[in-house]
């Protein structure tokens, strides 16, 4: 299809606004800019009287930016970098871009425009910066959100007790003291902004109840109250996922009663219940700078999923002094929102630790190792990538890290010679006979959580859920979670006899929380199964280390659980996992999507996809346009 050549009859679909004209229709038939983008920009050239055709392009692009996870465009790369939202090939340059130089000047001198030089000029509805334009909001979130993050990352602690603090490392790190997890937390203690980052199995969640005993010992050894901490997760699932982990390492914890009783009392909520959701408003809460939150320490976990507007709606309710430690594997898929936080912070420590020559003397004394600091200290101080991995299999974290790296040559010399925890299936999903190894897990875990559920065993029902799950990048299509459900129960009906899917609570029936349940205490993407009990089924979870039931018709949002998304298993871990990969020209199919699915696994992993697909995957990283990362690491820090 040509850049323009749309129908009369497919002028009428939803995406096409039949009443553009110029730059703005020419983008819009080609699957650049939606009817939305075109009609913003169309209504502000009318409220301001622009009528630059070139400046009603840029505006429409950089509200597109959001919709599809950037903070701006950068209107000196975009011909080379837009994505459209077709499947059907489009040539890109073919399409009528101004000339780069001409198109910055002409977005500069518009009235819905304001230049980043123009200190004092009134508020507009957007912002250029060099080549970036930004809708206005999203610019001073950004630069909200860095300058907070430079003046605390460059904020030693204060009144830390180093003699307190080196001997809490050595008690509960043991031979350890000198690792990155005790690296990590020791930074946590000694400056008010810290980063615990690294990918599943490294013991971040781990680092975090030490992090939490280290701080309170310090309050003890001079005097003072326990402080106030707030774990809390942008899900309720990894709310709960914190809390829980957080509640049994204390109990292992060769700490104070009164410490073990405070990581035992801690509660974890989503950032939007601790921020004081507020009805009617996605952007604005109970907390903000004129009413702080109370606590003393600020732990958010999967960080990587957190927006650019969440943080900095968090970062705005800090009160003065208040320490915040950030948690999260920046390889992961990033927050379906604008922004890529997590990863811009990290930046380059990634690769290396960054540690300013003060705070690498302070960590070395804590930590009796030797730290090598940089010449000049500040912003990195805190953040530490742990990098040795404890959940699972060698082979799955040596796929892992060739993924993450953006190996493709690595990765498919692995998945030809497979380790024993790695299995690949170099075909497309049409191909049954391929995919016999798919099946027979999948039948092999049904028929556990059926006999379980049948003799009323709930927590061998969800044992035997755990054991396997089928990954899939879209919810619906070819390569989707409902195709695949259905493909399944089919499947489980030849196999097992008495399965009805059909019926919907039948016994065995795996759930899927779709939407949070506060009444029910249900968090989007727990998971539960029906079982048999006393002559009728229950929906039995797992909270924490109980067993919950309820009947099933108090359930809202479920969706049957033998696939999900990749997307919704961010947080949740498998003794095996079946990753179907979706075709090469899959708009989702990116380097985190296969990170974050292959890390899902403990034990066993097998991929599905042919080479071609894999590559496109390593070789495709998301590339979310974003100033922040300039901001903390390459801009002085005085703009």
């Amino acid at each position: 299809m040509s850049t323009t050549a749309a129908s009369d009859g497919d002028l009428f679909e939803p995406r096409y606004a039949r009443s553009a004209s110029g730059l703005l229709r020419e983008f819009n038939l080609a699957g650049v800019l939606s009817a939305a983008d075109v009609h913003v920009a169309r209504r502000l050239a009318t409220i301001a009287g622009e009528q630059d055709q070139s400046v009603l392009l840029a505006i429409a692009l950089a509200v597109r930016a959001p919709r599809i996870g950037h903070v701006l465009v950068n209107l000196a790369q975009i011909r080379e970098t837009a994505a459209v939202d077709t499947d059907e090939p489009v040539d890109l340059e073919s399409l009528p871009w101004p000339d780069r130089e001409q198109w910055i000047a002409n977005v500069a001198g518009s009235p819905l425009i304001a230049a980043r030089t123009q200190e004092g000029a009134p508020v507009r509805p957007l912002r250029l910066e060099g080549s970036w334009l930004y809708l206005d909001r999203y610019w001073a979130e950004e630069v909200q959100v860095a300058r907070a993050l430079l003046d605390m990352g460059g904020e030693p602690a204060a009144g830390v007790d180093l003699d307190a603090l080196s001997q809490g490392l050595a008690r509960l790190f043991g031979d350890e003291r000198g690792g990155r997890q005790s690296l990590a937390a020791a930074s946590a203690v000694l400056q008010r902004f810290a980063v615990v980052a690294g990918g599943p199995g490294t013991g971040k969640t781990t680092t975090v109840a030490r992090i939490v005993a280290l701080l309170c010992e310090q309050a003890l050894a001079q005097g003072r109250a326990l402080p106030l901490i707030a774990l809390t997760a942008p899900t309720g699932k990894a709310a709960a996922r914190l809390q829980e982990a957080v509640g049994a390492e204390a109990l292992g914890l060769e700490v104070d009663a009164r410490i073990r009783e405070q990581l035992l009392d801690l509660r974890a909520t989503t950032l939007h219940r601790l921020l004081g959701w507020r009805p009617g408003s996605n952007s604005r809460f109970r907390h903000d700078r004129n009413q702080r939150l109370p606590h003393d320490v600020v732990i958010v976990d999967e960080t990587s999923m957190v927006s650019l507007s969440l943080m900095a709606r968090l970062i705005e309710a800090l009160r003065g002094g208040a320490r915040l430690v950030l948690v999260g594997d920046p390889g992961q898929l990033a927050s379906i929102e604008a922004g890529a936080v997590l990863g811009d912070i990290v930046g380059p420590a990634a690769d290396r630790p960054l540690v300013g020559e003060g705070a690498a003397r302070r960590l070395s004394r804590a930590t009796g190792g030797e730290i090598e600091g940089r010449a000049e200290s500040g912003f990195g101080d805190g953040i530490v990538v742990l990098e040795r991995v404890h959940r699972f299999g060698g082979g799955i974290a040596e796929l892992a890290n060739a993924i993450r790296r953006g190996d493709a040559d690595a990765v498919i010399g692995l998945l030809a010679e497979p380790p024993d925890d790695v299995r690949w299936i170099a075909s497309d999903l049409e191909d049954d006979a391929a995919l016999a190894p798919v099946r027979e897990a999948a039948l092999a875990s049904a028929a556990d959580v059926t006999r379980a559920a049948l003799a009323g065993d709930a927590r061998a029902a969800l044992e035997a859920l755990s054991s396997f799950r089928i990954l899939c990048a879209h919810r619906r299509g070819p390569y989707g979670v409902s195709n695949w459900t259905s493909r399944l129960e089919g499947w489980l009906q030849d196999a097992i006899e008495g399965f009805a899917p059909g019926d919907r609570w039948h016994v065995g029936r795996p759930l899927l929380v779709t939407e949070n349940d506060y009444e029910l205490r249900l968090n989007n993407g727990d998971t539960g199964v029906v079982v048999a009990s006393s002559g009728r089924v229950v929906a039995a979870f797992e909270r924490g280390r109980e067993l919950v039931h309820y009947s099933p018709t108090r359930l809202g949002a479920i969706d049957t659980a033998y696939a999900m998304t990749i997307h919704k298993s961010q947080g949740s871990q498998f003794d095996a996992a079946a990753v179907l990969l979706p075709e090469a020209g899959s708009r989702i199919l990116t380097r985190e999507l296969l990170y974050t699915a292959a890390t899902r696994a403990r034990r066993r992993l097998i991929v599905v996809g042919t080479e071609q697909v894999v590559r496109a995957a390593v070789d495709r990283p998301v590339a979310r346009s974003s100033g922040l990362r300039w901001r903390l690491w390459e801009a002085p820090p005085a703009s």
